[in-house]
């Protein structure tokens, strides 16, 4: 006798099923033409301007003619194209962190590029520029496990404040943004663009609450951030052109999603310094202190006037400022001349 169907009934609300090691994520699996051609023109169009201008600009401060700008060009498009696919589907476990990033020439490599022009021979720039290319390559690649050996200094006490200091400092942008974005504007804080943040932000409860499989995205753990890391590394760029996508996005519904992820960022912050000993009174102090020197920019944007002009852009920055004081404190109270001591910062690290 056939037994009754005993599983969950397929839908938005079904239970989360395991995944097996053959299973694939929703986030890899692969949709139809259908939905993939009309995402790929959108970002054709978004990014085709910022990967031919680097060359125009740099193919111009060398000298080339035509024929050589049209190759640098070409160049451009095709390995932006290749590590574009390197990124997003993977080579293995070694580059690729399988997330639908675009990687191509950025704007931000032009300017040091000219230098090098400037201060190279004639006949010899494009060679240099590519050299220099190369080189940071390599460094990008090799940066990973050098930068390990400096985690110690950066154990969850300190990695806790910054966290929770971006989501902290941050969180002003997406207020201004739930209510239009343009504060000149007549409209700005009228009570539409706040219902319409407010509707997003619901929107995003609901999904959370009954949300399954792709609605909820997949956790970026370390190995898939080192992966794309080397991707980086293997194209000398990072993209972010595509970013202005967004922008095709009204300001209070990017409001109503940006409370909900600066507010988890803060979260995952205190979190994490849930997890730094803060049993330990010098642990307490430096948490106070780290996240005081933090706030201050935000509590009193004038306060740092009177300093030398560096000061203000370091301290400036409730991230920067929170930063620097959770490192130095650590190492303060952790580091020097404390050997006999347990660092109880950095039990979690």
């Amino acid at each position: 006798m056939a037994q009754p169907a005993t599983g969950p009934v397929e839908g938005l609300c079904e239970a989360p099923r395991t995944l097996t090691a053959t299973a694939v994520h929703p986030v890899d699996e692969k949709l139809p033409p259908a939905r993939l051609v009309p995402a790929a023109l959108q970002h054709i169009a978004a990014m085709y301007a910022g990967v031919v201008t680097p060359p125009l600009i740099i193919g111009q401060a060398v000298g080339l003619d035509t024929a050589g700008m049209t190759r640098l060009i070409a160049a451009s498009l095709l390995i932006a194209g290749i590590a574009t696919i390197v990124q997003t589907v993977g080579v293995g476990t070694f580059a690729g962190n399988r997330l639908p990033f675009v990687n191509a020439a950025s704007s931000a490599g032009i300017a040091p590029m000219l230098a090098i022009a400037e201060t190279s021979a004639p006949g010899h720039r494009l060679p240099a520029i590519y050299g220099a290319v190369l080189v940071a390559g390599v460094l990008c690649l090799a940066v990973g496990p050098f930068f390990g050996r400096l985690l110690r200094f950066f154990p969850p006490l300190v990695t806790g404040v910054v966290i929770t200091l971006i989501g902290v400092t941050l969180m002003p942008v997406p207020v201004a943004w739930a209510q239009g974005g343009d504060a000149t504007a007549a409209d700005f804080g009228a009570m539409k663009h706040l219902a319409l943040a407010a509707f997003t932000l619901v929107v995003i409860l609901l999904i959370q609450r009954f949300g399954r499989g792709f609605l909820k995205k997949r956790r970026a753990d370390g190995r898939t951030t080192a992966r794309g890391l080397r991707t980086d590394g293997i194209a000398t760029s990072a993209f972010a052109q595509n970013v202005g996508v967004v922008s095709l996005v009204p300001m209070p519904v990017l409001g109503g999603a940006g409370v909900v992820l600066f507010g988890s960022i803060a979260v995952s912050g205190i979190r994490t310094l849930s997890e730094a000993g803060l049993d330990d009174s010098s642990n307490i102090i430096l948490v106070a202190v780290a996240l005081g020197a933090g706030v201050i920019p935000l509590a009193a944007p004038t306060f740092h006037t009177g300093f030398p002009a560096w000061a203000q852009t370091v301290l400036g920055s409730g991230i920067s400022a929170g930063a620097l004081v959770a490192v130095v404190f650590n190492l303060f109270f952790h580091h020097l001349g404390t050997h006999s001591r347990p660092a109880v910062a950095l039990k979690s690290s």
